[in-house]
Formats: structure tokens, sequence, C-alpha cells
């Protein structure tokens, strides 16, 4: 099978997407038995992902057991704006090594492979990724979860430290005029 082979069957309220298929075969008297394991990530599209991992004699039925695994292990994930991430992170499995970052709205989602499933399941429409390290499909998706799981959202962040969220906010925002007059008064001095 290929190893970009994306398929959609929607549940209810869950988009869940075939990331990849692998077939082995067990070689025995009579010939080759072959078996398939499939990876599924399972997603309601407003913030809450799993991915599942299963094994059995017929495509189907390992889609199946992977789609199950994956609704019981969900996480949610806080998004800005119900769109994209609130900061950039890094995440790591095995060798698979990934970089996710915030984007502004209209650049969609810019990832390869395995981890554009993630980001259609959850519901982002604007992010950057780089996968730096392995290719595998299970590595990549593994990463991608582990970095997920270390986003905070600014309301978080404010209850832990016993401030206000316009707090939090208020240095991203403040972080980027600073940054803007920074490029303003280089744009000019380059004119001069």
């Amino acid at each position: 099978m290929a190893r970009n082979d994306f398929g959609d069957r929607g549940d209810s309220e869950f988009v869940d997407k075939l990331v990849h298929i692998n077939r082995v075969a067990k070689v025995v008297k009579g010939g080759r038995r072959f078996g398939f394991a499939a990876l599924v990530v399972v997603g309601d599209q407003k913030g809450r992902v799993g991915f599942g991992h299963g094994k059995a004699r017929e495509v189907p039925e390992a889609i199946r057991k992977a789609t199950e695994t994956a609704k019981k292990g969900m996480i949610r994930v806080p998004l800005r704006e119900g769109r994209t991430l609130h900061h950039d992170i890094h995440g790591r499995h095995g060798a698979g090594k990934v970089l996710l970052r915030a984007a502004p709205p209209g650049t969609g989602i810019i990832a390869g492979g395995p981890m554009r499933a993630v980001f259609e399941c959850i519901g982002v429409q604007d992010v950057v990724t780089k996968s730096q390290g392995s290719s595998n499909p299970y590595n990549m998706v593994r990463a991608t979860f582990e970095a997920l799981k270390s986003q905070v959202s600014p309301r978080t962040v404010a209850a832990k430290r016993g401030k206000k969220v316009a707090d939090i906010i208020g240095r991203r925002s403040r972080g980027r005029a600073v940054e803007a007059e920074a490029t303003e008064a280089e744009t000019e001095t380059a004119d001069a």
C-alpha cells in the first residue's frame, strides 16, 4: 500500500483518517499468510484528537480496531480562535522530531503526510510544521501528539500564575508591536 494512503469515513461526530497500512507476510508450509496493521487518526474537528494502531488478517478489521483504540485515547488540544495553535512547540518520539508553529489566518495546513491527518482531525486551519527526524508515520504521529500534549492556553497559564488572561496575552501583542516598530525603523534607515 502507498505510504500516504488517506481515507475518510465519517462517524456521527468524529472524522477519522487512515494514515498508514502495513502489510506483513508470515511464511508457512502452504505458502504465505498476510497480516495488516493500520494507523488511524480520529478527531471531532473541535480540539479533540486521538490515534490508534490495529492489527488483523483483513484490512477493514485492522482499521476498525485502530479506530476503536483512537477513540479511547483522545486528548483535548487548546486552540487559539479555534483555528491555530497558541504557541510554537517541539515534539519528539524515538527518532521522530517535529516542529509545530502557529500561523496567521489564511496560511492553511502546511504539513506533510501523517501530520496533516492529525491537524485535519483536530480542526486546525492554519499551522506550519516541519518533520526534522524519522519519516516513519508511527513515530511522526506520536511525536506530533507529544508536542500537542505540551500545548497550553493563556487561560491555563493565567490560572496557574494567579494573573489575568489579559496580562499573559498582552505580552504577546506587545512583543509583536515592538518587532513591527523595529522593522519599520530598519526600513526607514534603509530608505534614507
